[in-house]
């Protein structure tokens, strides 16, 4: 079988990415023909989302193994076929690009071809510039006044100006007085 996939952003209007790869291929292909159809370098720690029920996310399955509840399956892109999570025409995935900044391509399984197989996946279609692949924070920072260090409040304009130490109840702490 063959996977179609589209693949868009919220971010920049006019974006779009098609491609096609096979559907025993690992998610890892899929990554590379991503980055490969927007000139973004392999440098992030990114993965896959799959999502149920429209976009509400569910299975993760990351670049590189992570230290997860040993409850929860962990699943690695070099690992795991895209045909042992996506099966349906119209099935969505997320995936996260800019992992710092919670940055995502939205993906629909648009098309599923059966008979049909790809030795290597391929870039069918590319409409518009993709959003920058990571955001610089201090160029976020110049640019918006509401997020520069003015507004960051710091802890007396908090909790007031003082901390009057009589009023601490410290019953029930193994916390003593002296230092």
């Amino acid at each position: 079988m063959v996977y179609r996939f589209t693949i868009i952003s919220d971010e920049v209007d006019g974006f779009m990415r098609e491609i096609q790869i096979d559907a025993d291929a690992k998610f890892l292909e899929l990554h590379k023909l991503i980055l490969e159809s927007c000139g973004y370098e392999d440098n992030q720690m990114t993965s896959f989302t799959i999502c149920e029920n429209g976009w509400e996310k569910g299975q993760e399955i990351t670049l590189e193994e992570m230290d997860t509840d040993a409850d929860e399956d962990s699943y690695i892109m070099a690992e795991t076929e895209l045909n042992e999570f996506l099966e349906d025409e119209k099935q969505h995935l997320l995936y996260t690009f800019d992992p710092l900044a919670d940055r995502v391509f939205f993906i629909e399984l648009s098309e599923i071809k059966t008979g049909k197989h790809l030795k290597e996946g391929k870039i069918t279609r590319s409409l518009g510039e993709p959003p920058v692949q990571t955001l610089d924070f201090d160029e976020m920072f110049a640019r918006n006044p509401i997020m520069d260090d003015s507004s960051i409040m710091d802890d007396d304009d908090m909790f007031g100006d003082e901390i009057d130490s009589s009023e601490i109840d410290l019953e029930g702490f193994d916390i003593s007085d002296e230092f």
